[in-house]
C-alpha cells in the first residue's frame, strides 16, 4: 500500500432496490448518481474525481448479494453530520445515533438507509 494515499480506494453499498436507495442517496446527499456500466452487476457512481482524496464508490445491485447492517461501515464527510442525519430521516432512512463528538476527530452520526444498510457521517463541527 502505498503511503501517500488514504486506505480505502472504493466502496460499494449493496441494495436490493436500486430506485429507491439512488433516490435516498441522491436526496440526502444532494448529488445526482453516474450509472457505469459493467457485466452482472448495476452500478451507479457518487460524483467522483481521480485527482481529488478520498473514495470514489457507488451503490450495486448484484444477484446474491444481500444488503443490510454488516461488518463494514462506509462514512461519508460532510459540512454538519446533523444535517445529512436530518435529510436521511426525511427520505426513507432513520437515524440510529444522533451526532455526537468524537473529540478532536469532529463529530459523527450514524443512520440507516431505505435497504437496511448502516452508513457513517463525519464532520468537523
Amino acid at each position: 500500500m502505498s503511503t501517500n494515499r488514504n486506505p480505502v480506494g472504493w466502496f460499494e453499498i449493496y441494495v436490493q432496490d436500486i430506485e429507491r436507495a439512488k433516490a435516498f442517496y441522491q436526496k440526502t446527499f444532494q448529488v445526482t448518481l453516474e450509472r457505469l456500466e459493467a457485466p452482472g452487476l448495476e452500478l451507479w457512481a457518487f460524483p467522483m474525481s481521480m485527482e481529488a482524496s478520498g473514495a470514489a464508490g457507488a451503490l450495486v445491485k448484484m444477484e446474491d448479494k444481500d444488503s443490510g447492517i454488516g461488518g463494514t461501515l462506509i462514512y461519508f464527510s460532510c459540512h454538519d453530520c446533523a444535517v445529512e442525519a436530518s435529510r436521511a430521516a426525511q427520505n426513507g432512512g432513520r437515524i440510529q445515533k444522533e451526532k455526537m463528538s468524537i473529540g478532536q476527530y469532529g463529530f459523527i452520526s450514524l443512520v440507516g438507509d431505505t435497504e437496511g444498510n448502516l452508513i457513517g457521517l463525519h464532520s468537523m463541527q
